[in-house]
């Protein structure tokens, strides 16, 4: 490809920027990526302690072919950068009263695992996995790659039937019901909607294609932990010939007469001819722009249905622990009560569940021998109070109820602990009320009802990641960075075509 003297600068080096910078360096645009931090990634950060090895955020591995799509644009495949391993169990769920449900590897195992708690539930699963499948495949293919700008987007009769056939305007809570009746099922069938930051019954049935990735596809661990992830697409980026600036925050976002002419950073000013904001997307709008150049106002944005908060605890102990996989779901309290102090009534739970990631189950790499590396998410309302008494209650309700799934004392045996929540969510990526996930997965809140990939007021500004289309997630970050690379490639060569040099 011919050299291009376009400059492009990117805000923010998460999945999402990433995957916009080697799509357009691809392209051949010249690319920078522009982080506040020390190093890159975004929320799926890493970082090491006392020979303890911890990814910071994303830490479930579905959707593999997502993945590997975006590598093999680039003429890679995931083998070239790290071991990819399909986990088994896939993940654990446990209830209350001793009870738990084991979620294996492959397909016919789980069909065992649903007839043997609800008989004839196999078949009906196999039916609701082949539905699921299908929303997969027009989703995947389909839906996410659509920029959501406008509704003409989807004026084309095949989408049409599909999307009223995928349950668009049905809840997920109530497809589920349709098919299992069984409470540990339906648990086990609702909780991948808790990664989409709503309730089931607020969640579009489309999103059964959720269980399809979870269940059909199953779930895999990258060895040497998620930001090998990362590091593959810096590798990419590099020798595609994106330049990387860390420790460089954005200040401004310079615009004069409806274009933005550059980035003030702490570095120093960048001239630029497209700016795409892969930072949070309230704050590259509220903070970066002047007044003028905005596009929502406040009310709209405290008017947004956030998704989930997260207290996270990195923890590192001294010894094996037992009754642990490497991926656990605790919901041996009221999900109820935690799901209405999260959605209804913003507060702390009394009770809450959690999930607990012990990677050293699976990747040796990432703890000393003999050790153990915890990491456990408790899901919090965004814009909660934050502080260190807040955090410490959380933390002595899990630890006991740990100490009594291990069967065994875990608190003296901690070696190492930091926690991270709102305000470290604020402070280290400006994140709208602290949020973790961004917007909540509702009806309203999908496709064109989500803030627009393309700035209308700057005529050369764009977003990507989680708070646009086509969501949160990693899959969906990903791919909104092939979108937004889509978008300015079309409206960098009408824009040479109207001005040739």
């Amino acid at each position: 490809m011919r050299p291009n003297s376009t400059q492009i600068a990117v805000i923010g080096s998460g999945f999402a920027g990433l995957s916009a910078a080697c799509h357009l360096a691809k392209q051949g645009f010249n690319v920078t990526i522009f982080e506040k931090n020390d190093s890159i990634g975004g929320r799926a950060r890493q970082f090491q302690a006392d020979g303890f090895t911890f990814d910071m955020g994303p830490s479930w591995y579905w959707m593999p072919d997502v993945f590997e799509g975006f590598l093999r644009e680039f003429g890679h495949e995931v083998a070239d950068f790290f071991e990819l391993k399909k986990l088994d169990p896939g993940f654990v769920i446990n209830f209350e009263n001793n009870e738990s449900l084991s979620v294996p590897a492959e397909l016919p195992d789980i069909y065992k695992v649903f007839e043997t708690l609800e008989p004839g539930s196999a078949a009906r699963l196999k039916t609701f996995l082949k539905e699921a499948e299908y929303k997969y495949g027009v989703g995947m293919r389909d839906l996410v790659y659509q920029p959501g700008l406008s509704v003409w987007e989807f004026m084309d009769w095949r989408l049409l039937k599909s999307l009223f056939g995928m349950g668009v305007f049905q809840s997920f809570s109530a497809h589920a019901r349709k098919y299992f009746k069984h409470p540990q099922l339906l648990q086990l069938m609702e909780f991948p909607m808790l990664f989409l930051g709503a309730m089931p019954k607020d969640t579009p049935a489309l999103y059964s294609l959720m269980n399809y990735a979870a269940l059909s596809q199953g779930t895999f661990y990258p060895m040497g932990g998620m930001y090998k992830m990362i590091e593959a697409m810096e590798k990419v980026a590099l020798n595609l010939g994106v330049t990387i600036k860390t420790s460089a925050e954005v200040q401004k976002i310079e615009v004069q007469q409806g274009k933005a002419t550059g980035l003030h950073t702490s570095a120093g000013f960048f001239p630029a001819d497209y700016v795409i904001g892969a930072a949070d997307y309230h704050h590259v709008e509220q903070h970066l722009l002047p007044e003028t150049a905005r596009q929502y106002n406040t009310d709209y944005w405290d008017s947004r249905v956030m998704a989930p908060s997260s207290l996270i605890f990195y923890l590192g102990v001294n010894k094996n622990l037992d009754n642990l996989q490497h991926h656990n779901l605790f919901f041996d309290a009221d999900f109820e009560g935690h799901a209405e102090a999260i959605y209804k009534k913003p507060a702390y739970p009394e009770q809450p569940l959690f999930y607990l990631c012990c990677p050293s189950k699976t990747d040796p790499s990432v703890a000393p021998e003999g050790m153990e590396n915890l990491f456990i998410l408790i899901p919090l309302a965004p814009g909660l109070d934050d502080s260190p008494a807040l955090r410490e209650a959380s933390f002595k309700k899990v630890m006991e109820r740990l100490e009594t799934h291990c069967g065994q004392p875990i608190h003296p045996n901690i070696i190492y602990q930091r926690s991270y929540s709102l305000t470290d969510f604020q402070e280290d990526y400006h994140a709208f009320k602290g949020n973790a996930y961004g917007l909540a997965n509702t009806l309203f809140q999908t496709a064109i009802f989500k803030p627009k990939m393309k700035s209308p007021k700057v005529n050369n500004l764009y977003y990507t990641g989680q708070l646009t289309t086509p969501g949160p997630g990693v899959p969906p970050s990903i791919i909104s960075g092939a979108v937004v690379s889509k978008l300015i490639g079309k409206a960098s060569a009408k824009n040479n075509t109207l001005h040739p040099a």
